[in-house]
């Protein structure tokens, strides 16, 4: 079978590479081993999809060239993808901080996304494994489960290592190595974070306790919610926080964001001395964990038997938590892959291969790796359209 484009990857950025592709008149093959088109789109967002965020700029993505993602973004907005979502008439709402989710379900983005596949005359086939990839002054050929596939130009959009049991796989990546690419060392990212020892025994029975926190690493911080879990800590502020974390950082909290906590409680010892501390910071945390920091660290006593010097050192501490985390939940659960394709061998205007005339690589396969809210899902929506405006 011979085909002027051929995507191995029918996710968020092979699907909108598809897209552009065939509009522009191209013959567009698809190929995705999986058992269905988008499967990290339909468990998104809670099965809402994350589509995308209105803040998206280049500093909310982690690569080792921080200036590679511009050039993409900038050309193909998350305005851009509202007007296809509009189009669709697809309802939507923002949730928080510029994050845009579904109203109903994820399962209307893949629709709209194979609906116009289908509109551009793209061939999407799933079910299909890529067993060998050769090129010649022909282009590729391209050996699969269904026979061989000759294609002017092919397009890896074959993601990262995330979530094994949906299918990823380091197949782009091998095959990135295979053309002379190098590979920025991987790792799992926007991915809970586990304690050990005494540091797990401490907190193991908060699982499920929920606050609003700061999870800061070096100059790195994120606010948002955090979650205690039976192996350690989830909720975005650690997710976010993860992808700038790496075993031996020392990780902060601040338990209690909303107030300057070395003021607060001496002005509680002049309003309620008779007040057991636990009593009080309960008011602010969440019971079970206000509890848990005054049997492990603070005592609890009437508020007036502390010092104000006490009070204030608790709450500095309170607004600087020491968390010492042992490692990640890995690739099981992890949203993305830090890491990928090195984009020093890539076009950044067409995420073209330096190396191979006609080889692209796109989403989450490259070293550009978002923040949590929709940052990723418009990296593949803009990835994916700059290399279909040229294939």
């Amino acid at each position: 079978m011979k085909t002027d484009v051929l995507i191995i990857g029918a996710g968020a950025a092979g699907l909108m590479c598809a897209i552009t592709a065939g509009r522009r008149g191209r013959r567009v093959l698809v190929l995705d081993h999986a058992n269905k088109p988008g499967k990290k789109i339909l468990m998104s967002g809670g099965g809402r999809c994350n589509f995308t965020n209105l803040g998206v700029t280049p500093a909310n993505y982690l690569s080792a060239n921080p200036h590679f993602a511009k050039s993409a973004l900038a050309r193909y907005t998350p305005w851009d993808f509202i007007a296809l979502v509009e189009k669709h008439r697809i309802a939507y709402h923002e949730k928080e901080l510029g994050q845009l989710f579904c109203d109903d379900s994820s399962k209307q983005i893949v629709r709209m996304l194979l609906d116009e596949c289908a509109a551009a005359g793209v061939r999407v086939e799933t079910g299909c494994a890529v067993e060998r990839v050769r090129h010649g002054e022909a282009g590729f050929s391209v050996t699969t489960a269904r026979g061989e596939v000759r294609a002017e130009a092919l397009v890896v959009a074959s993601g990262g290592l995330s979530i094994p049991s949906m299918g990823a796989t380091g197949f782009g990546y091998e095959l990135a190595r295979q053309f002379g690419h190098d590979i920025r060392s991987t790792r799992a990212g926007l991915v809970p974070l586990t304690l050990s020892g005494k540091h797990q025994e401490r907190y193991a029975d908060l699982a499920g306790v929920a606050l609003p926190a700061e999870a800061r690493c070096g100059r790195q911080a994120f606010r948002a919610g955090l979650l205690f879990t039976h192996r350690g800590v989830s909720g975005p502020s650690i997710l976010q926080i993860s992808s700038y974390w790496q075993p031996g950082d020392e990780l902060r909290l601040n338990l209690l964001p909303d107030r300057d906590a070395a003021d607060w409680l001496p002005a509680q010892r002049a309003a309620r001395p008779a007040a057991e501390l636990k009593t009080v910071l309960g008011d602010a945390l969440p019971k079970r964990l206000a509890q848990r920091l005054c049997e492990l660290d603070f005592g609890n006593r009437p508020m007036r038997q502390y010092r104000e010097a006490e009070l204030a050192a608790i709450g500095a501490r309170l607004n600087d938590w020491p968390l010492v985390a042992s490692g990640t939940e890995g690739y099981r659960t992890a949203e993305v892959t830090l890491g990928g394709v090195d984009t020093d061998g890539l076009s950044s205007s067409t995420m073209q291969s330096k190396r191979v005339p006609g080889l692209y690589f796109i989403g989450e396969v490259v070293d550009v790796t978002g923040w949590l809210g929709g940052y990723n899902f418009q990296w593949a929506w803009a990835s994916g359209h700059a290399a279909g405006e040229v294939v």
